[in-house]
Parts: structure tokens; C-alpha cells; sequence
């Protein structure tokens, strides 16, 4: 095909108001597109971007008439859209660029509108389809997410409640309180220790009670196993809300079933004489309890995932490992275990960090009780509960609950990407 003499370096140059690449490619119909979007960005800046971004940056100056809330709320939004205009500007340099190389090369190209369309529902449909939920996703997810983060950056608290009085940029000092000041540094040690005690023994004792379930129950010598089935989910078929509601009930120190029946029963036993535990007013006994009622709940989930997994192994490995003189013990470590993990590592690293944030059983059976760690949180509060506490209490500090939001936000981040990547486990569906 015939080549023309179409300069890339001018190509890109014209591209700084975008459309005009497009133009000088001779693609009309798409330069029209891309300057009107560049117009109307502009024209959104100058009638709201500018004034925007300046009050996000001052949160203003005047109280009551200034509400430092709502600007950092603006100026984010306005940092959104100014994002992606820049991805969308270096996506108009990049298809003039893209272009006019085709024009040199003698290669076709589209200038008539109706090809612009086809090749763009032919080329582009992926991308059209998916656009509408990255956009969605922007702005439903992201745009909270970002002012979170913000906030943790100012000093957002019940004395500076917003219009009445004006937020301040404060930087790092919310990160270092925790750290630093004796009164947070005491209660966020106890309260993270506490959190990470809670989401290891929790999880995995709903994972071990799911997996021996599981598979006790698809031995071929047990009888009845659609009954046991159907038992081993109804902790899964009741609303947590309920259970959890149940068990606090249960548990009650007075006239709780545990210590009201249970433990006076165990009593008739020989040899065994078990007093009345505290269970919602001594610390050591709330944390038992807590553990043993998410392993209740949690168990059932672990166990249908599991039972699936069993299913799908192969009898003719454990007639090899049979004949080989593999014992069951062997057999098990061996053989079930590995399959197992293998197939559910991505899952069971999803129930750490879901337990990490489980604030509704911590919360519903005795409000991150009993006593007080200080700063408003409760002997039994994890991070996501003392979050709450510290932004629905009578003294709210709704930048320390940011910050303390952001430092989970890593934590789960961090701990998650590093157990997928030793376990291998986005590579495991590749191998099987």
C-alpha cells in the first residue's frame, strides 16, 4: 500500500489538545470525540475542578461557613476525574502515535465514521462491556476508600466536628499516636495482640473441625451419611445473627444454659467437680467462648468445601497406597491432606482475613466486653469493633479510626499476598 509521509513527532504534538492527532491522522469522526471530552474537562475545571482542589487542599477558612468535610469530599471526587482525564490524555497521544506509524507503514486505516465503529465494536468490545463496572468500581469502592484515606491525615475528632469547626492537614501524627502516646500505644497493642490470637485459633479451629468432619463422614463404614450431612450444615443454614444472639443467651453467667445445666450434669459425672465459670464477665473465659462459637459457625463451610474435595480424589490413589502398606494415618497425611490444601489454600487463607474482620460476633455476643483496655475499647474488642467504638462513642476520633482502618487495610493486604505466593495458590488451577 501506498505510505505516506505522516510525522509521528507531529502526530503527538497536535496530541497535547487532544482530537487534533486524530485530525492531522484524518480520522475526523474520532478527533471530534476525544476534543469534546478534552473541552468538556477543561470547562469542568475552570467552572469546579480548580475551586475544588483548592479546598481540598486548604479544607477552607471560615467555620460554619466552610464545611472541611465536604471539600475533602470535592477535592477526592475531583481527583478521580482528573485521574482518569490523564489516563484518557495519554490513551489520545498514544493512538495518534499508534496511527500515524500506520500511515508510514502503508498499513489501513480507518477514516470513515462507520469503520471507526466497526473496528471499535470488533477491537473494543471487551472493553466497552467492562467499562461501565470499572467505573462503577471507581467510584462505589474507590472514592470511600480514598476519603478514608484522607481522613487519617487530618484531625478529625469530636473537637473538630465539621462545620463547626475546621479540619487541619496533620499528616503522619494519627500513625504515630498509636505508636507513641502511652494511652493508644497500651490499647492498640492489646487490642492487635488480641485480634491476631483471635483470627489463628478461631480459624483454625473451624478449619480442623471442617476437615475432620468431612472426612469422617465419606468413610465408606459410616451409615447414615446424608443424615450427617444435613446436621453438619444446619450452624450454616441458621442466621448468624440468630446463633450468635443464642449462644450470648447461653452463655449468660446467671441463667445461661452452660452454666445452669450443662455444667451441673458434667458434675454427676465421678471424679468431676467444675465450679461456675464467668463467661461474660472474666476476660480469659469471654475469649474461650468466642473462639468455640465461631468454630461452631464457621465449621460447616469448611466442611461441604472439603466433602467436595474428597469426592474428587481418585480411590485408585488409596488402593495403590493399600498395597504399598500404607497405613490410614499415612494415607491421610499422604494423600487427603495434600489434595486438600492444594485445592482449598486460596479459601481457608480467605477465612484468616474474613475472621480477622469479623465484627459481628464480637460485637453481638457481649460488645467487646468485659472491662476496658483503655481508649474506649473493650478486653475482647478486635481492630474492626474498636473502629466502631471510636467513631459511634460519645468522643468521636474519626481520624484514629482511619488510620487504624488504613493499618488493617495493610496488614490483611501484606499477610494475604505473602500466603498466596508461598502456597502457590493462584498456580494451583494450572497444575491440576
Amino acid at each position: 500500500m501506498k505510505t505516506t509521509q505522516q510525522s509521528v513527532t507531529k502526530a503527538t504534538l497536535l496530541s497535547l489538545i487532544s482530537g487534533l492527532g486524530q485530525f492531522y491522522n484524518k480520522q475526523y469522526f474520532k478527533g471530534s470525540i476525544f476534543l469534546s471530552v478534552f473541552l468538556l474537562f477543561l470547562f469542568e475545571m475552570f467552572t469546579f475542578g480548580f475551586t475544588a482542589l483548592a479546598n481540598f487542599i486548604s479544607l477552607g477558612t471560615t467555620p460554619v461557613v466552610d464545611n472541611s468535610l465536604f471539600m475533602m469530599i470535592r477535592g477526592t471526587l475531583q481527583i478521580i476525574v482528573t485521574l482518569i482525564f490523564i489516563f484518557f490524555y495519554v490513551l489520545v497521544i498514544s493512538d495518534a502515535r499508534a496511527i500515524a506509524r500506520r500511515h508510514q507503514q502503508g498499513l489501513k486505516v480507518n477514516t470513515v465514521p462507520k469503520d471507526n465503529l466497526r473496528s471499535l465494536y470488533e477491537e473494543g468490545f471487551p472493553y466497552l462491556l467492562t467499562l461501565p463496572a470499572y467505573l462503577l468500581m471507581i467510584f462505589v469502592i474507590c472514592f470511600p476508600v480514598i476519603v478514608t484515606v484522607f481522613i487519617a491525615f487530618t484531625n478529625y475528632d469530636f473537637q473538630h466536628i465539621t462545620p463547626f469547626r475546621l479540619l487541619d492537614w496533620v499528616g503522619f501524627k494519627n500513625f504515630l499516636n498509636l505508636f507513641v502516646l502511652a494511652s493508644y500505644r497500651a490499647t492498640f497493642a492489646s487490642v492487635f495482640s488480641w485480634t491476631v490470637i483471635w483470627t489463628l485459633l478461631a480459624t483454625t479451629l473451624q478449619i480442623v473441625l471442617g476437615i475432620i468432619t468431612a472426612v469422617v463422614v465419606n468413610q465408606k463404614f459410616v451409615k447414615g451419611q446424608a443424615f450427617f450431612r444435613i446436621l453438619f450444615l444446619l450452624p450454616w443454614a441458621v442466621p448468624a445473627f440468630i446463633t450468635i444472639m443464642s449462644f450470648s443467651n447461653m452463655f449468660n453467667d446467671s441463667i445461661g444454659a452452660i452454666n445452669a445445666q450443662v455444667i451441673p450434669f458434667i458434675n454427676h459425672l465421678p471424679f468431676v467437680n467444675i465450679d461456675a465459670i464467668s463467661w461474660k464477665t472474666d476476660p480469659f473465659w469471654t475469649k474461650t467462648a468466642l473462639i468455640m462459637i465461631q468454630g461452631w459457625l464457621g465449621f460447616p463451610y469448611i466442611y461441604v468445601m472439603v466433602t467436595g474435595v474428597l469426592q474428587s480424589i481418585p480411590e485408585e490413589m488409596y488402593e495403590a497406597a493399600k498395597i504399598d502398606g500404607a497405613s490410614p494415618f499415612q494415607r491421610f497425611s499422604k494423600i487427603t491432606l495434600p489434595m486438600i490444601l492444594f485445592a482449598t489454600a486460596p479459601v481457608l487463607i480467605t477465612q484468616y482475613t474474613f475472621n480477622f474482620n469479623n465484627f459481628s460476633i464480637i460485637y453481638l455476643f457481649n460488645e467487646g466486653g468485659p472491662g476496658s483496655v483503655g481508649s474506649g475499647a473493650g478486653s475482647t474488642d478486635i481492630l474492626i469493633s474498636w473502629i466502631y467504638k471510636l467513631t459511634t462513642g460519645t468522643a468521636p476520633q474519626y481520624s484514629v479510626a482511619a488510620a487504624v482502618t488504613l493499618l488493617i487495610s495493610i496488614i490483611v493486604i501484606s499477610v494475604s499476598l505473602i500466603a498466596f505466593k508461598k502456597t502457590n495458590a493462584f498456580n494451583n488451577e494450572e497444575m491440576m
